[in-house]
């Protein structure tokens, strides 16, 4: 195996080995702590532009198998294990992590310190990072000026299609692909919904001719700020008053279309054991997240609560509108691949969506 190495923006060099694919990788450094579903993070769309550490030392010891992707390719910049097993086994196994990084041209970095790096990323916040080959020349100007920008766009689809439902279709729903999981679709026609999954930048006039009994608001990648023209699209849709579940990033975008703020936290909130309290019965849920934005809580004026706080750093995690028929979490309900607890937030949606029929 070839050597090669990570470079920081700080200036820390980490030496490994190379896998997957061969080249250079520029990306922001973010780690996991999910001790499994490595198949999910790899092709969740939420991890556009970013080179992801997985905190959990052997990956890849199950392989890699197709329905258990979140979207249709790979998502990530860059992938960074401790170290990873080629010879993977499972009865549902399709094939093993090394190949399936070289065929989507994913470059891989083993054999370093991951518990070092996340000690660094942990301590100094969200930081650049380049993986660079053996005797490779590189710039720190790319390093340090790099950005993740068009993050939406780069992950939305192409155009609307149709999820028909398990079973007779009781509902019909939009879902906004802002980067959105395959679980959160497959959530709803579980429950009997009709899901027309449509692009980002979909005008509230077509929502309105599409006629849907709730809307879906997807997770997604990159700075919720940026995208003002879907939250001037979405300030037309809340005073359409249809039942609204909004999840990551379309939580984040709702919150902003209602004039609240958000900020980027410091290393974000990623894995699937991060802790959420309910602000209402004071009940703890185990959670999946994968977010580097956070609404602010004291920006949240009196059209809404705060419904979830982080129970590690009082961050919002969930606002319940006021005369509203809608709500919103930042963390992943669908569990998938997460823990299951909080997989009643789709039957809240349904059972909204029914009341208001």
């Amino acid at each position: 195996m070839q050597k090669a190495y990570l470079i920081l923006e700080n200036g820390t060099i980490f030496e490994g080995k190379s896998f997957g694919a061969s080249g250079e990788a520029v990306g922001e450094i973010v780690f996991t702590t999910s001790m499994t579903g490595y198949v999910e993070t790899l092709t969740d769309p939420s991890y556009y532009g970013q080179i992801v550490v997985q905190t959990f030392p052997l990956i890849g010891n199950y392989g890699i198998m197709k329905s258990d992707f979140q979207s249709d390719r790979p998502q990530v910049k860059a992938y960074i294990v401790r170290e990873w097993c080629q010879e993977p086994s499972n009865f549902r196994c399709e094939g093993d992590l090394d190949t399936f990084l070289k065929e989507n041209n994913i470059v891989g970095l083993c054999g370093i310190d991951t518990r070092q790096l996340t000690k660094i990323v942990r301590e100094s916040g969200v930081m650049n990072g380049k993986i660079v080959s053996e005797g490779a020349g590189f710039s720190f100007d790319d390093l340090k000026n790099y950005t993740i920008v068009d993050a939406v766009k780069n992950t939305t689809c192409d155009k609307e299609y149709v999820i028909p439902a398990n079973g007779e279709t009781k509902r019909k729903i939009v879902l906004f692909d802002f980067g959105t999981k395959r679980s959160i679709a497959k959530q709803l026609v579980n429950r009997g919904c009709e899901v027309t999954v449509v692009p980002a930048y979909t005008k509230a006039e077509r929502v309105a001719e599409l006629a849907p009994d709730g809307i879906m608001l997807s997770n997604g990648p990159g700075d919720p700020a940026e995208n003002k023209e879907i939250i001037e699209e979405l300030k037309k849709l809340i005073k359409m008053d249809i039942p609204t579940f909004a999840i990551c990033l379309g939580h984040q975008l709702y919150a902003l279309a209602h004039g609240a703020k958000t900020q980027k936290l410091k290393y974000g909130h990623r894995g699937a054991n991060q802790p959420v309290t309910d602000t209402e019965t004071g009940r703890v849920y185990i959670t999946s997240q994968n977010h580097g934005y956070a609404v602010v809580n004291d920006s949240i004026g009196d059209y809404a609560k705060v419904s979830f706080v982080n129970t590690n750093d009082g961050t919002c995690e969930g606002v319940k509108y006021i005369g509203e028929k809608a709500f919103s979490v930042q963390f992943h309900p669908e569990a998938c691949g997460g823990p299951k607890d909080p997989g009643f937030l789709f039957d809240r949606f349904v059972d909204l969506i029914d009341q208001n029929k």
